[in-house]
């Protein structure tokens, strides 16, 4: 479900384009080999896409200076942003792993999103984003296929996350949200890097199609 290190920025810092791209290794994995995520959406929907993820990066996180270097995802919005037809955004993951151990979990839970999906951390952020006039996806993690990764027991709390994000999602058509929940099949380890936490060339490939597949299908005249 999680993503803790990888790549980083690799975007300018002030660009504006279509698509911006914000997170933590879930989306920047695969980076240096320009294989990322925003590197496949940006070949299939033709348009610039600025990655501004980094890896480790958290929702709450209070330390300034590594938090404006991007480990702090609300921070990596460009400054001056306000151009971008869409937003796709992940995160939360690492403040429940990293943050509690994926136990006891209840309070940081709450802190990221409320249990009805008005407040919190993430749907903080959505809303400075939907405020600047962009559309907001928002994507679920990877789930373990089963075969001994170091995330398996963070289950319950993907889940109750993905729960909280879709009730946040259903309060604005502008917002999105995209669960990854049944991307892996059991016993399937290409979806997965080597560290079976975060996405393979594969997995990158497969987040990205559902996304551009939500884009494309969203922004087609009725």
């Amino acid at each position: 479900m999680l993503a803790l290190s990888g790549c980083g920025e690799r975007a300018p810092q002030n660009p504006k384009s279509g698509v911006l791209v914000m997170g933590d290794s879930l989306m920047a994995w695969n980076g240096t080999s320009q294989r990322a995520v925003s590197d496949v959406m940006e070949k299939r929907l033709q348009v610039e896409v600025t990655d501004r993820s980094v890896s480790a990066a958290r929702m709450i996180y209070r330390l300034p200076v590594s938090g404006a270097a991007g480990l702090s995802i609300p921070k990596q919005m460009p400054k001056g942003a306000g151009d971008w037809d869409w937003v796709v955004l992940n995160g939360g993951g690492n403040d429940l792993w990293l943050g509690c151990g994926c136990t006891a979990c209840r309070r940081k839970m709450d802190r990221l999103a409320s249990g009805d999906g008005s407040s919190g951390a993430i749907p903080d952020l959505v809303t400075r984003l939907r405020n600047k006039g962009a559309k907001v996806i928002y994507t679920g993690y990877l789930r373990s296929p089963g075969l001994g990764s170091p995330i398996e027991y963070c289950k319950d709390e993907g889940e109750e996350l993905d729960r909280r994000a879709a009730r946040m999602a259903a309060r604005d058509d502008g917002v999105y949200f995209l669960s990854l929940a049944d991307l892996v099949p059991h016993g399937d380890r290409s979806y997965h890097a080597f560290d079976m936490i975060h996405p393979s060339v594969k997995g990158s490939d497969a987040i990205a199609t559902r996304i551009v597949d939500l884009i494309t299908g969203a922004t087609q005249p009725e």
